[in-house]
Order: C-alpha cells, then structure tokens, then sequence
C-alpha cells in the first residue's frame, strides 16, 4: 500500500461521505440545512456547498495519485484498478444523484454511465487476449471538463450564475461529447483485437 494508493483510496472515501450527504434525508427528518440567500432568485443550500468541496478535493487526488505513482514508480495493478473504480464511483454516482434530484438531465448520466460499462467491456475483452489499451487523451479531457462541471453544479454555477451564463452545463455537456468521442476512439483501437477468434 503506497502513497499513491492510499491517495486513491482516500477518494473512495470521500466519495462515500459525498454520496452520504447529498442522499442523507434532511428533510424527512426534520433537519433544515442552513441556506444562503444570494440574490432575490438564488437560494443556496450549504449541503451542496460542502458537497461542491468534497467533489472537488476528490477530484483533486484523481490528478495526484497518477502524478504520485508515475513520477516515484509506485505504479502497480491494484492502484490501477483501484484507481479506475475510484473514478468511476465518484462521478457517476454524482452523476446520478444530481440527476435524480432534478439539478441535472438524466440523459447525461445515461450516456456517460453507458459509454464507461462499454469502453470497460473493451477494455476488458482485450486484457484477456493478453493485450492493453492505455488511456486516451480525449478520455483525460473529458474527465477534466466532467470534474469541473459537476463541481460548479455543486455550487450552483457561481459565480457565473449571476452573470446568467451557465458555465457548468457548458463543461458537462462538453464532457459528454467528448465522452461519446472517446468512446468510439476505444472501440477503434480494439477492434481489431475483438474480432480475433
């Protein structure tokens, strides 16, 4: 267990805490959440603050541990996949749950849930015939535009928002793109590997 995964493994974690709280029943029980009044129209939900900087240390790590692991050759197979399942539970269950809480369009988590089942499908398809599809840079773009995104959904697209331009579904839309894009790039890059007997 070297930095590098403990790092990954800190994702994981905060992850889990991001998930607790946004799905944690507040209102059922009778908790208000502290709201701050931007403007006449804006009303903000500190849950969503403190969910907005979860997201974004999370997010963070998912830069550092490859830096960590590429730089000091800690790469090893479990930081691998640990570090593809980290990623994984940490948008898409975002993804999801701003979905399901009408802060984002259910297509976007449809689509980028659909692509990674199938890029990981691929990917698993060839490791087993003994070969290897490393990451793409229009995969890491997209990753970059996603984390963004959903971290200024999470603030409420502020500051932007008073501005009236929406910067956040401009990133995630962008990053869903480029998630459709990658995703046909994967499958290009191992066809030629699926079609052998």
């Amino acid at each position: 267990m070297n930095l590098a995964n403990k790092i990954t493994i800190s994702r994981i974690v905060l992850t889990l805490l991001l998930i607790a709280l946004l799905l944690f029943p507040f209102d059922e029980l009778g908790i208000s959440t502290y709201k701050l009044f931007v403007n006449e129209a804006l009303v903000v939900d500190i849950k969503y603050l403190i969910a907005g900087v979860l997201f974004l240390v999370a997010s963070l790590t998912d830069f550092l541990d490859g830096h960590i692991a590429r730089k000091y050759k800690m790469v090893t197979d479990f930081g691998k996949m640990t570090d593809a399942i980290a990623d994984k539970l940490l948008v898409n269950s975002v993804l999801i749950i701003l979905a399901g809480q009408g802060m984002l369009h259910p297509v976007i988590p449809v689509i980028i849930v659909g692509r990674d089942t199938a890029v990981d499908v691929i990917k698993m398809i060839i490791g087993n015939k003994g070969h290897a599809v490393g990451a793409i840079k229009t995969g890491k773009y997209k990753t970059a535009c996603m984390m963004v995104g959903v971290t200024l959904t999470l603030f409420y697209n502020l500051p932007f928002e008073l501005l009236n331009v929406n910067v956040a579904s401009i990133f995630i839309i962008i990053a869903t793109i480029l998630s459709v894009i990658s995703g046909f790039q994967y499958y290009n890059m191992g066809k030629v590997y699926l079609k052998e007997k």
